[in-house]
Formats: structure tokens, sequence, C-alpha cells
């Protein structure tokens, strides 16, 4: 495997590997943000209140709690791969079923399907990838599956946009959600030409295609690295029976449960959903709110690249600091334009702030430190708890936002500015900086005992 100056792969191999599995992310970001540009059309169509628009919003979101905790089950069986081959074929029904849906609770099933692809491929593209990859290459490796979220969010603004110039009628928000059917089926026949994971298949005592994965893959010391596998699977057995719900990682499981929560209570979704409705609740035609949904979509993926680029030299604490107060000043700008109707055209440019800071902030550091802040033998488990908490507040406030907003769309960011402003405080005093610590400083900083030594199982 050779590299090039920067340090990047140059094994196409596993560049494809990567690549492609990321583009269950893309499909990821575009499935939850495609619906703010069909909220309008949809109230209309099936004569939803405020509490039914919430409903139908956060359908999707019942679905991807339920794909995020369910989808080890058949990837143990199946492999990471094949299982997102699956994942695929419900992106596809599940766009399909959206653009055909002959009433309400039709619409709702077909969500609740393509949210659990969204919850499947969020945790078994990530997966996937990081099997893959080389220990020097993962990180840049797997963020690029963040990466390709964001991108989807831009992609779906920006579909929602040409789908709003070309006059289509009371169709249009049929094309909006059926879209996504095309890359659905470009991912699945992708997925057919990349390998089965090497740890998946050592799992099923399939250890020379697993060395050949490797081999293919730009592993020199294939033969080595086949052994460390090995042993780490044998680890992993022993740690599967490791208690998480302890007094032992209490500290832990706050910090976890907090950002899951905190990363939701910013308002990050609820904008990302409701984007369209916020700029109509402003004065502004659907046709300029899609668009100015798309500029918000770029400063996303502009500010989450920043953040990729910024988080291993200034900290995780220390942007999570920045961000708390760029948002809630942001949002409490948000809510006097709503409180007051005044001032409309800094809109725009508060949204972008506040995206900006999210982006730099929640949207890079809460996948980095779920992954730190437990030890080895509960890391997986402590992951899904704090991923758990992420989704089932994104799917609470998603279901109340067109209510609370109902009367004035001052108050959610009335009540969002005090959230990040709680969210400084408890960082500030409680948060540790787990930025470069080697595994003893992490014990101490997370109040854990010295770890014991773990015998492996013969």
């Amino acid at each position: 495997m050779s590299q090039n100056e920067s340090g990047i792969t140059s094994n196409l191999y596993l560049v494809k590997g990567a690549v492609v599995a990321a583009l269950g992310g893309l499909l990821f970001g575009f499935d939850t943000a495609v619906i703010a540009g069909a909220i309008g059309d949809l109230t209309r169509t099936y004569n939803l209140t405020p509490g039914l628009l919430g409903v139908t919003v956060s359908s999707a979101l019942l679905g991807t709690i339920f794909g995020a905790m369910l989808a080890g089950l058949p990837s143990d069986r199946f492999g990471p791969r094949d299982t997102l081959r699956i994942l695929a074929i419900f992106y596809f029904v599940s766009a399909l079923g959206c653009a055909l849906a002959w009433d309400w609770y039709a619409l709702l099933f077909f969500r609740i399907i393509g949210g659990l692809a969204i919850g499947g491929s969020s945790v078994l593209g990530p997966m996937y990838i990081a099997e893959i990859s080389p220990a020097g290459e993962r990180g840049w490796l797997v963020a690029f599956f963040q990466f390709n979220v964001v991108a989807g969010i831009l992609l779906a603004y920006f579909s929602n946009y040409l789908f709003g110039l070309a006059n289509l009628g009371a169709a249009e928000w049929r094309w909006m959600l059926g879209i996504a059917a095309l890359p659905a089926v470009v991912f699945f026949v992708m997925l057919f030409g990349i390998p089965n994971s090497p740890r998946w298949l050592m799992r099923k005592d399939r250890s020379e295609e697993a060395g050949e994965v490797l081999r293919l893959l730009g592993e020199q010391q294939y033969e080595q690295r086949l052994q460390e596998i090995k042993e780490s699977i044998q680890l992993e057995n022993v740690a599967a029976h490791a208690q998480l719900f302890t007094r032992r990682y209490a500290f832990p499981i706050f910090l976890a449960v907090s950002i899951g929560f905190f990363n939701q209570l910013s308002g990050i979704n609820a904008i990302v959903y409701y984007m369209t409705f916020i700029f109509n609740a402003a004065g502004f035609g659907t046709v300029s709110a899609s668009l100015q949904s798309v500029v918000v979509g770029l400063t996303l993926l502009i500010f989450t690249t920043a953040g990729m680029l910024t988080v291993d030299r200034v900290g995780r604490k220390t942007l999570l600091l920045i961000g708390a107060v760029g948002m809630t000043a942001c949002q409490l700008g948000l809510a006097l334009i709503f409180l007051r109707h005044e001032h409309l055209h800094l809109l725009l440019w508060l949204l972008m702030g506040y995206i900006a800071f999210f982006a730099l902030s929640q949207g890079t550091v809460i996948w980095i430190y779920l992954g730190e802040v437990f030890p080895n033998t509960v890391r997986a488990k402590g992951q899904s708890l704090g991923s758990f908490a992420h989704w089932f507040m994104n799917a609470l406030i998603s279901l109340v936002f067109p209510a609370f907003a109902a009367s004035s769309a001052a108050y959610p960011f009335l009540l969002f500015a005090i959230m990040t402003s709680l969210q400084f405080v408890v960082v500030l005093l409680v948060y540790p900086e787990t930025k470069g610590l080697t595994l003893e400083e992490m014990h101490r900083v997370l109040r854990l005992p010295a770890p014991a030594p773990m015998e492996k199982p013969v």
C-alpha cells in the first residue's frame, strides 16, 4: 500500500470500499432532510394539524431508533456489506412508496421503512469502513461517512430547490420524496463490487478469504493482522459479558447520555427537518425558502469539514464551549426576529451562523466523544446508549416542534437557547478534555479505577 504526500492511501481497492459504504451516509442525510421541502404540500394534501405534521416528520425517526438498535443482528449473520444491501432495498422501497403513497397512513409506513434504513446504515456504514481500514487511515476514512451525511443534506435541499423551480403542481412533493430511489439503486449495485469485512470473515472461520481481502486492501503483514483480529475477537467475546449499568461507569454514562441529549436540544435536526417551514413562517416564498436552505446546507458542509480538521488540535471540550456560546447568540437573535417580526433580512445570516457553530462543535465532537469516554470492555454498549439518547431526543423534538411553534416560531428558539446555555455550563464544569489522552490518563479523567489486566481466553 502506497501513500501520497498528504498521507492519504492510494490503494484504490480500499478507497472504493470506503466510498461505496459511505454512500449509505449520503442516503442517510438525503432522506432525513428532504422532508423539509415537502412539509407545506403534505400539510395541504392531508389536512395536517401541527401535531399530525410532527407525527409525519418524526415517523421516520421511529424507524431510525429501531434500525440502529437492531442492525447488529443481521450484520452478525450476513455481514455488514450484505446487510447494507438489504438496507439499500429499504431505501428504494421507502422512496418509491412515499412517492406513490395513496393516503397518510401509507406515507407513514414507508417513512418508517426509510427510518429503518437510516438507523441501520448509521451503524453499519462506519462499522464496515472501520473494519476494512488500516489503523493509520481509519480516522479520515470513517469521517468520510459523516461528511457524506452532511453532503446528503445539502443535496436534498438543492433537489428540493430544483423541483420547486419545475412547477410540478400537486405532485411536487411526490417527486421530492421519490427521487431518492435513484441513488438507492446505485448504492445497491455498487455494493456488489466491494469485499466482505475481514473481521466478519474471521468470525465465520473463513480465514483464507479474510487474508485475501486484507492483501487486496494493501495490508503487507496480513498474516500478522489476521492473528491480531483473531485475538481481538476473543477479547470482545469476553467483554460481551461486561455490565454497563454499574456504579463504576456512572460518569461515562452521564457523559454519553448528556451529549446525546444536548446534541438534539440545540435544535439542529428540528431546524434541518423544518428549514422551509421556518423560512415560510418569516414570510419567504417556497422557492426562496428552498434556495436559502441550500445556502444553509452548504454552510453545514463547510464547517463540518472545518471541525474534522481542527478537533484534534483545538480539543473536544474547547469546541463544545465555543459552539455553545455561538449557538446561544444566534438562537436568541432568531427568537427576537420572530417575536418582533423585524430585521427579517438577518434570518438567513443567523441560521448560517447557528449551523456553522453547531457543525464546528456538536456536529464534529459527538461521535468522537462517544467512542472515547468508555473503556474497551463496554465501549460498544456505551456507544449504543449514547446513540439511542441522540435518536430518542431527535424523535421527540421533531414530533413536538410544529405544535410548539404554532403560536410563535420564537418559542422553540428561546428553548434551544436555554438548552445551549445549560450545555455551556455543564461542559465547562463537568466534561473532561479527552484529546490526546493515554489509556491511564483517560481512566483518571473518567473517574474510573485503574484497569485490571485482562487475561486472554484460551
